[in-house]
């Protein structure tokens, strides 16, 4: 969602105790120590909570959780806790204000400070924040330092480094792919190099931390990086200048036929609308006249960017969305601000289960107003909004700030009373996609049902229902697929085979996509090399079994069910082979082509999409959609 970070600047101590004191805290510490920053970093993942929270937070239930899990993972078991500070009986302890709950903490924090010296007291302020955040919705949250800036780079859709997608392969770093127009394409690195030195000291054995460490830094700044490129007998040196390097958060985007184009969105991100809108700008020079817009999997990002994506379907001033909070700073209607560059042209949204937050917005928006067909299972549910602050340490803390409605008044955020595990793993549980949204809807009261601008009825209270249920394929076993990805066999046969005939096949393919896509398959000797690899794996090829069936770490498969799905596995080659020559963009194309049940069966519903639009101006009257119950 809307992430928007409140930087607190590195002023000295005393203002820090200042700021304490200015909201009814009178600390005891008064140096710049571990104490200090763990005691201010407590205070303003509070003060974070119960200032912007989108509901009235329990400050009581608050504080007692993070004390309990605070002790919880106090490694001193000769620590006193009956009748001292971290007694988590609490007899006595009511919590009315921040004022009590930071008098309380501080009385905790330096009483196992002082009595268990070895403690770690900043993990343990860290225990203690998310114990408090444990109390709030799944999706607030704390974050550690040296995963926020990572957050960070994925919000901003960039990063600073060489430009390489790379795996560890036998404790050497192994190119995946140059990213498109970085630092180490323009410099020739490609798919398959080896980095086996960086800055002349040995780069073998690697983990991928480290890799990462090195490699990536400030831009202007240079690198020396030692590769060893197969069939070549001498290593090559490169010095690479770091730039800012991309990431896309379009993964993919082609015409599906002479007319349909396809652009698949992996979350929100500051540059999504700009990646989006020149996608379709290549694809309308490709002859585009209608699009499916792929949002699957996408787990959402920036409010901002979301209202972006929505208002190009749509004309000037219609309702996109609004927020609504307890407090009123955060309360908004949102309208598109311009006639949209797509507001003419047929749409098809596809959606899963992962499809969530603002892809939710996005599908809503589209679903509310009649504006075209939603496909593919219900969605996630989230309909809250977070933002994100920074604390002293440069942690950060996501706070649910208010919750979003789509445009007909529906709230699309599944229940939360079960907890957090239960709560994400919600999804796993769904039956069969039909069977799924069918239920969902049976048991959807009167309150949470509402209706489209045409009259269609829509649902809150748990995702969006797609118009078009496409449940997944369960004709086909998937075992033997899902083994070869597990043990990396599709890459690690494709990269060899890269690494022995890589020049010959760039020579024949690498200015012809389309034509492999079309027209490539491999020969049967790279299938049985699979097949033997997938066996030197733990493939158990039996005639004990009569379906797959794993065991430990072996899957065992009947005699001839191999070769009844070795399609599958062939595909996933195929796929990883485009992936490793053309770039990530490439790899869908193939991957669609052979295993997307659901935009095949999007394709066959433009008829659909075009009584929508009939029904939506009011010159005809049709059932929309699949479930039984559905108008």
């Amino acid at each position: 969602m809307h992430l928007k970070k409140i930087l607190y600047p590195n002023l000295l101590i005393l203002f820090i105790l200042a700021a304490l004191r200015f909201t009814g805290v009178d600390p005891v510490l008064q140096t710049e120590t571990d104490d200090t920053k763990n005691l201010t970093k407590y205070h303003q993942a509070q003060r974070s909570i119960v200032a912007n929270y989108f509901r009235e937070p329990d400050l009581n239930n608050m504080y007692k959780t993070s004390i309990k899990r605070m002790v919880k993972a106090i490694k001193d078991s000769t620590l006193l806790v009956d009748g001292t500070p971290i007694d988590t009986t609490f007899q006595g302890v009511q919590i009315n204000s921040i004022r009590d709950s930071f008098s309380n903490f501080e009385k905790a924090y330096l009483y196992i400070s002082n009595n268990s010296p070895e403690e770690n007291m900043t993990r343990l302020t860290e225990e203690a924040i998310k114990g408090m955040f444990s109390t709030l919705d799944p999706h607030s949250m704390y974050i550690e330092p040296e995963d926020n800036e990572q957050i960070q780079a994925e919000f901003a859709g960039k990063f600073q480094g060489i430009g390489v997608q790379f795996q560890v392969i036998k404790d050497t770093i192994t190119v995946v792919t140059a990213i498109s127009g970085g630092p180490s394409d323009q410099l020739g690195i490609r798919s398959g190099d080896r980095i086996i030195a960086i800055e002349d000291s040995s780069a073998i054995g690697f983990t991928n931390e480290m890799v990462v460490n090195r490699l990536r830094g400030e831009k202007g700044s240079k690198v020396k990086v030692t590769v060893k490129r197969p069939n070549v007998k001498q290593p090559i040196n490169f010095v690479i200048t770091r730039d800012d390097i991309p990431l896309y958060t379009v993964d993919t985007s082609y015409m599906l036929d002479d007319k349909t184009g396809y652009i698949k969105i992996n979350r929100f991100a500051a540059t999504t609308h700009d990646e989006f809108m020149q996608a379709v700008e290549e694809l309308e020079k490709e002859g585009m006249e209608r699009i499916v817009l792929d949002l699957r999997g996408n787990p959402g990002g920036y409010l901002s960017q979301a209202i972006a994506i929505a208002e190009e379907f749509f004309p000037r001033g219609t309702e996109l969305v609004s927020t609504k909070s307890k407090n009123s700073r955060f309360n908004g209607e949102y309208f598109s601000r311009k006639d949209g560059e797509l507001k003419e042209e047929p749409v098809i949204i596809l959606v899963d289960e992962g499809a969530a937050s603002a892809s939710e917005i996005v599908s809503g928006a589209i679903q509310d107003h009649d504006r075209g067909l939603i496909v593919g299972k219900r969605t996630f549910g989230k309909g809250l909004v977070q933002q994100q602050y920074e604390l002293v340490d440069k942690s950060s803390v996501r706070v649910t700030i208010s919750r979003y409605y789509t445009p007909s008044g529906r709230l699309i955020q599944k229940p939360f009373v079960e907890g957090g595990e239960q709560y994400a793993y919600e999804i796993y549980r769904r039956d069969n996609a039909m069977n799924d949204a069918s239920e969902f809807i049976d048991h959807v009261p009167d309150s949470l049902k509402y209706s489209t601008d045409a009259g269609r009825t829509v649902y809150g209270g748990g995702g969006i229902v797609p118009d078009y249920i496409v449940p997944s394929d369960t004709t086909t076993s998937a075992y033997v697929f899902n083994f070869s990805i597990r043990e990396r066999a599709s890459f690690d046969y494709v990269r060899s085979f890269l690494d022995e005939q890589g020049d010959a096949f760039r020579n024949e393919w690498e200015n012809n996509f389309e034509g492999f896509r079309n027209t490539f398959k491999w020969e049967q000797k790279h299938v049985d090399g699979v097949k033997s690899l997938l066996m030197e794996r733990g493939m158990v090829i039996t005639d004990t079994v009569s379906s797959p069936k794993f065991q430990n770490d072996s899957l065992f498969v009947p005699n001839g069910h191999f070769e009844e799905i070795s399609y599958l596995v062939e595909g996933r080659m195929k796929a990883e082979l485009a992936r490793q020559i053309w770039g990530m963009q490439y790899f869908y194309p193939i991957a669609n082509d052979i295993f997307d049940k659901t935009l095949k069966e999007s394709m066959t519903l433009w008829d659909a999409v075009a009584r929508l639009e009939a029904l939506a101006s009011g010159k005809a009257e049709a059932n929309i959609g699949n479930l039984q119950n559905q108008n």
